[in-house]
């Protein structure tokens, strides 16, 4: 077998979510003279450009959304017939890796890997129930299965989670190292005051993040602690709802659309405490390297609890209640220790230079 191995990552878009931040953690960190990622994709991503510097290949077929279900199938048995370079494929589209995977399969691909990132579907009663029936196809047409947590594992492989291996997602520990001087730099450029409270938020604006979550609870902060500002960082297609709902609320003012942004490590640093209630995560990449940059964080318990790194940074609350929520926050120190976790992150197995190290040999192994 001639190096570089060329592995076929699949995935919707290379955009910045959670596998996909995953994705370019390892990509970054690989010994690329040995192993290069190529892509297949169905829409353009943020971290394209990138990834041809790094050296890999963009392939594009259109979406099912484009051409239904019949021309998605098609597309994608056309992709694999004709590209049998690739013998290791690894999906990255929870459910509807099914149908990537039957796809690879009836092309005679060897290796082929369902990489399970989330606990939930999205969507209505009939994407789901689609959803479903793409999910079927799985098993039968996986050599392995990889899973970021051990409930993302339950989910998406159910009775053969426990032949799952679950691959830590790793972070770059050393560039969320708490920094006094990057957290007055960023709040002067975001032009917030050293002793305003502020309350952060990162994660796409979809169903899943419960942003009108953050706004309620914001809102009955404000009342008692006027002095408070919200960072909402990332974009999506109920963004404009929310943006709406802030106006009706008359905290324009309070609350900042910040976008999607590439310098996430620096964002962290101006936070005074992270809210994520999401009503599911596979794990939420973004609590880890909150942790490891000395910040508290507050999760919903549907949220796995595998994303507590052991440090006394996080809490797990109930959605039902919001007013612990809101304690919870008034309870938070404005004051960041400049403690370093990064010898407890790397002993949990977080650090990116290991959880590449893993992969790198898992790949070698299933091409012997």
């Amino acid at each position: 077998m001639g190096y570089p191995l060329r592995i076929l990552h699949v995935v919707v878009n290379m955009n910045r979510g959670g596998a996909e931040t995953l994705i370019m953690n390892l990509y970054r960190n690989i010994d690329r003279s040995k192993v290069q990622f190529d892509f297949l994709t169905c829409k353009e991503g943020v971290f394209d450009a990138e990834i041809e510097e790094l050296g890999g290949k963009i392939h594009r077929i259109p979406y099912i959304t484009e051409v239904g279900h019949t021309g998605y199938v098609r597309a994608l048995d056309h992709f694999f017939a004709s590209h049998q370079e690739y013998k290791i494929v690894h999906s990255h589209m929870d459910k509807m890796s099914g149908f990537v995977l039957r796809s690879a399969k009836k092309a005679g691909i060897p290796t082929r890997i369902a990489h399970s990132h989330n606990i939930s579907s999205e969507g209505g009663v009939v994407a789901k129930a689609y959803k479903w029936y793409a999910g079927k196809l799985i098993l039968p047409c996986a050599t392995h299965l990889l899973a970021c947590s051990n409930a993302a594992a339950k989910w998406l492989f159910v009775d053969k989670a426990d032949t799952a291996k679950v691959l830590k997602n790793g972070i770059e520990c050393d560039r969320f190292v708490f920094s006094e001087e990057i957290r007055n730099q960023v709040r002067e450029e975001l032009q917030i005051t050293r002793d305003t409270f502020v309350v952060g938020h990162v994660g796409r604006f979809t169903q899943q993040k419960n942003h009108t979550f953050v706004i309620d609870i914001f809102a009955e902060l404000v009342k008692v602690k006027p002095e408070s500002i919200l960072l909402l960082v990332g974009d999506g297609p109920l963004r404009l709802d929310i943006e709406k709902k802030v106006r009706e609320l008359h905290l324009e003012d309070k609350v900042k659309f910040l976008g999607v942004r590439s310098d996430i490590e620096r964002l962290l640093q101006a936070f005074d405490v992270f809210v994520f209630p999401s009503l599911f995560e596979g794990l939420g990449i973004v609590l880890i390297e909150a942790q490891a940059s000395n910040l508290m964080c507050i999760a919903s318990n549907t949220v796995p609890h595998e994303a507590d790194m052991g440090l006394g940074l996080i809490k797990f609350l109930s959605l039902g209640n919001t007013r612990i929520w809101i304690n919870e926050m008034l309870q938070t120190s404005s004051r960041r220790a400049s403690d370093s976790y990064i010898v407890d992150m790397e002993k949990k197995g977080y650090d990116i230079r290991e959880t590449t190290m893993w992969l790198q040999q898992f790949y070698n192994n299933n091409l012997r």
